[in-house]
């Protein structure tokens, strides 16, 4: 049978998402959750494989802008819900909703495609390279202690028990601020707020509803941490683990202050952290880091959709001029040479026909783009290949970030 790939209308969007829900293991959202997602992403944005009038291919991009080393914040599609029915596979309907979605990103003048992958194996294909990680922690709170910076004793600075729901927007405001400092970070579009609450009692696995405390400081938010708690018990008394979902502040000593705040809740003698920078500041607030349960995974994949455009749109830590043979022949446009000239205040990347100094894919680029993975270290394991001696240690110095990257959660 033939294959469409289409953009899905408004009534296609209940068996889409039905064939998504196939591939991920067949178990229903709760209409709640499916509800959000579809007034979240609509259909504008998203593509099916269709055969004979059912669908057995999904894939959407979320519109998002994403901070760049320099703090630029540039157009990105989120590339989310992509799956393939189990009996359509090795067909090439994935491959083909890939090209398909990055030729669409291009008309959309979007230069880069981000993506949170299940399986990373299979997006590094498509030019997507691993460019940030995530800090997980399970901090034992019985046996360390926390040593907080001066000001969080400030009188001025308060905590308080919020409403979720009814913080949410102040919440967001302190976000905001914080999305430009990092790269990684994403600005959310409107109503995306509302997945940072989402708290379905059939999701909470014996926790408590979801619940915020906001650090004030003469009247105004300055941080917020959201979290639950799972009560527990032993022989021995109280075991219960406090669930954070996510913390950001403004200043040093409302993070401090948060973080205290989470230490000391009673009946707990554990916090459980998902995703944090790899250079947080907690590793520097808490006595012993070997009993914090630390842990690193990848988080957030690059493509360059976009090579000129991508690299032209940060700064570089260091002057930078050189020429990058590109390979990219799933996005034949961004294929042969490019020289890139910058620094700190701004870059221009262009088309050449200079001799190359480095040759590599776009997805080496794409891992090293937001300044986490090292060009040198890429280099080591044979994916990025130096023409010109010193080339490779002037870029890697260059794409380098003074903070890690960070993706702040998945979409």
């Amino acid at each position: 049978m033939t294959t469409e790939i289409r953009a899905l209308a408004p009534a296609d969007w209940d068996q889409w998402y039905g064939a998504l829900e196939l591939a991920f293991g067949g178990v229903p959202v709760p209409v709640e959750r499916r509800e959000v997602w579809r007034e979240l992403f609509g259909t504008v944005r998203a593509i099916g494989a269709w055969e004979d009038g059912e669908a057995v291919g999904t894939a959407g991009a979320a519109e998002f802008r994403l901070t760049v080393p320099g703090g630029a914040s540039v157009a990105a599609a989120g590339v989310t819900m992509v799956s393939v029915r189990p009996t359509h596979r090795r067909r090439g309907i994935l491959r083909s909703m890939m090209r398909r979605q990055l030729s669409d990103f291009r008309s959309w003048g979007e230069p880069l495609a981000v993506l949170v992958a299940s399986e990373p194996d299979i997006y590094g294909r498509f030019g997507y390279g691993g460019a940030t990680r995530a800090l997980s922690a399970e901090i034992d709170t019985a046996l360390v202690r926390l040593a907080v910076p001066e000001g969080a004793d400030d009188v001025r600075l308060r905590l308080r028990a919020a409403d979720t729901d009814e913080a949410r927007a102040v919440c967001e405001s302190v976000y905001a601020r914080r999305v430009a400092e990092r790269p990684g970070m994403l600005a959310r579009q409107p109503g995306w707020d509302r997945l940072m609450t989402f708290d379905l009692e059939s999701d909470r696995n014996g926790a408590s509803p979801l619940k915020c405390v906001l650090a004030e400081a003469d009247g105004e938010t300055v941080g917020y941490a959201r979290y639950a708690v799972r009560p527990g018990w032993t022989p021995a008394g109280p075991d219960g683990t406090v669930l954070l979902r996510d913390i950001e502040a403004l200043t040093p000593a409302a993070y401090a202050a948060l973080w205290r705040y989470l230490f000391g809740i009673d009946l707990t003698t554990r916090i459980s952290v998902q995703s944090r920078p790899v250079d947080d500041a907690l590793l520097h607030l808490v006595s012993d880091d070997r009993r914090c349960g630390l842990g690193v995974r990848q988080s957030l994949y690059v493509r360059l959709v976009d090579v000129g455009e991508a690299l032209a749109a940060r700064t570089y830590q260091a002057p930078v001029d050189v020429v990058f043979d590109v390979a990219d022949a799933f996005c034949p446009w961004n294929e042969g040479r490019w020289r890139l000239t910058g620094d700190a205040k701004g870059a221009s990347c262009e088309r050449t026909g200079d001799p190359a100094d480095l040759e590599l894919s776009v997805r080496e680029l794409g891992a090293a783009y937001l300044g986490g993975v090292s060009l040198t270290a890429l280099a080591a394991g044979g994916r990025v290949r130096e023409v010109r001696q010193g080339a490779l240690a002037e870029a890697a110095v260059a794409f380098g970030s003074a903070v890690a990257p960070w993706l702040p959660h998945s979409f």
